[in-house]
């Protein structure tokens, strides 16, 4: 009997990241995280702050599990122990990010309940649902890798 699963300690590559826990989640947290990004800056961005923490997260985050999603997928990692520790602290400190991130989104499109546009009300309101699901998305993440390091 043949299984598409890895032992816990060894780091997938190639099309084996879209096939394996917790590696299965970069797809969504990309995703997720572009519509963030997307939706925030498809509004005037104000206030600059903190929407400004809010797209250097949605940004950064991105850029970086689109980065770590290739080095995994070509199979950089060499299948290392410090790799599987780089994955559990990259996805906790990603799903940290997002948090921080999602709450100011929060606290903003309630500020912009009242008197604002409804457009861009709706708009941060989507924004907001996204980011808490892609906060979500790098905390399984992260804790999935976490359980895969312990393994190493």
């Amino acid at each position: 009997h043949t299984s598409n699963t890895l032992p816990m300690g060894s780091l997938p590559s190639g099309l084996g990241i879209c096939t394996t826990a917790p590696d299965i989640f970069y797809i969504p947290e990309l995703v997720f995280g572009g519509l963030v990004w997307i939706l925030v800056a498809s509004t005037h961005v104000d206030p600059p702050n903190p929407l400004g923490w809010v797209m250097f997260v949605s940004v950064f985050c991105f850029v970086m599990t689109f980065l770590w999603m290739i080095i995994f997928a070509a199979g950089g990692h060499k299948n290392s122990s410090h790799w599987a520790a780089a994955d559990f602290a990259y996805h906790g400190l990603a799903a940290l990010f997002f948090l921080s991130a999602g709450v100011d989104l929060a606290i903003i499109t309630l500020e912009k309940k009242d008197g604002g546009d409804l457009k861009i009300y709706r708009t941060y309101i989507s924004a907001v649902v996204f980011a808490f699901v892609a906060t979500l998305l790098y905390f399984i993440h992260a804790i999935l890798s976490a359980i895969r390091w312990k393994y190493f």
